[in-house]
């Protein structure tokens, strides 16, 4: 489950990278980010 919430924070920071660079999609990248800082969060909160 940790390995697979790593893997969903890097692909949503990938779509934070792209969605900053090409802006699009709005205020939905700045969610993306966040959604990916509080996966890696829980991942490392769960670690401990």
């Amino acid at each position: 489950m940790r390995g697979l919430l790593y893997i969903i924070a890097v692909i949503l920071v990938i779509g934070w990278v792209f969605g900053f660079f090409f802006n699009h999609a709005g205020n939905i990248i700045h969610a993306l980010l966040v959604i990916a800082i509080i996966a890696l969060l829980l991942g490392v909160i769960r670690r401990a």
